[in-house]
């Protein structure tokens, strides 16, 4: 029995935070997914790194150009090829859980992460292209984001709520999961076959309150902040998800959205390898973590319920960080717009690479 193994037996699945061809032509997938890997998350980010940082896809490329295919349907052939196979290998996990677990997910195109339109639009096409049950499509937390999740999640898709660092993020995004299902109860829909999880961002929290805790000469707070965040978050989960509202719709089979704990690898080497992985496990919580944490925590993580201890704890080092005059809200709000930033940053960086590959093509030499 691996840690994987015994942290699900705590209840929290592990999730890998990467995907490329490779990965599952090699079989490396489903040897992950033997040790306990239990689902697959990938954002533009991961695919940029895929696809333009080395040769796996040319082939397929060069195919896809000779056909005269557009590069927005170069992109999408390439990574939906991957979701699939990727959803495929899973797809005994998603059986075997009754649909808990086995989940790959996909970004919507952060360039609509501000049009609620677009995204709905967006996910609608991308997840029934895909034609598995076993995929999430991620929506960022954005103020645009928050109806476009209500809408899906009433349609019956399966929705990965992305860059959420905030309580007043949970409470929002939460609320419109609990709408979306109350919205599909309503018509007679199917509640059973809907999950989702709600992606709360940890160690971006701690790489930027740091940075205000070394100014101020307060190391004692330092890497804490984080994970005292994400301890309240699931204090919030575990009261939002109980009492007469959710009891009627999970009666009608509905499940919990469970907390997802991202951005889990530690970017201080200061800290230990582990550090977001060991201190937030607990029942109905994913973790989605990289592949060298993921083989730092195989090789020597602590498997204990720490969520369900230290939140007086939590709230003491929050209240400590209000009273050095460091502003989490603002802090979270600034990490929201920079995270959407990035993912566009990443998506146009990828779009522009196949852009000039298939020029490549079509002017006849290889991609």
């Amino acid at each position: 029995m691996t840690n994987l193994h015994k942290v699900a037996a705590l209840g929290q699945s592990i999730w890998l935070d990467y995907i490329r061809r490779s990965l599952i032509t090699s079989g490396e997938l489903q040897e992950l997914v033997d040790k306990g890997v239990y689902g697959v998350t990938s954002n533009p980010s991961i695919f940029e790194k895929a696809i333009s940082g080395g040769s796996e896809y040319d082939r397929d490329l060069n195919r896809l150009a000779d056909e005269g295919r557009s590069a927005a349907e170069i992109y999408e052939a390439l990574v939906l090829y991957d979701i699939r196979a990727a959803a495929d290998v899973l797809r005994p996990v998603y059986d075997e859980t009754g649909g808990d677990d086995g989940y790959v997910s996909l970004e919507a195109n952060p360039k609509l992460a501000h049009d609620t339109q677009g995204t709905i639009a967006e996910v609608r096409h991308l997840f029934a292209a895909l034609e598995r049950p076993n995929v999430m499509i991620k929506v960022p937390a954005t103020p645009e984001g928050i109806p476009a999740i209500e809408t899906l999640t009433s349609e019956g898709v399966n929705v990965n709520v992305t860059l959420m660092f905030s309580l007043a993020q949970y409470d929002v995004v939460a609320e419109a999961y609990l709408a979306g299902l109350e919205k599909r109860m309503a018509t007679g829909g199917d509640l059973s076959r809907i999950a989702s999880v709600a992606s709360f961002f940890v160690s971006r929290v701690d790489t930027a309150v740091d940075q205000g805790l070394a100014k101020l000469g307060r190391a004692e707070l330092e890497g804490k902040i984080g994970i005292a965040n994400a301890k309240m978050a699931y204090a919030r989960f575990r009261e939002t998800f109980s009492g007469e509202r959710w009891e009627r719709l999970k009666a009608e089979g509905a499940r919990v959205q469970r907390p997802l704990w991202g951005s889990t690898s530690t970017k201080s080497p200061n800290y230990p390898d582990t550090l977001y992985v060991d201190n937030l496990i607990g029942p109905d919580t994913v973790n989605t973590v990289p592949p060298e944490t993921l083989e730092a925590f195989l090789d020597h993580g602590r498997v204990a319920p720490t969520l369900l201890s230290g939140l007086d704890e939590a709230r003491e080092h929050l209240a400590r960080l209000s009273d050095l005059g460091l502003d989490l809200d603002g802090i979270t709000d600034q990490l929201l717009v920079a995270g959407v930033g990035a993912f566009a940053k990443a998506f146009a960086g990828l779009m522009a690479s196949i852009a000039q590959k298939r020029e490549r093509v079509l002017a006849g030499a290889p991609a």
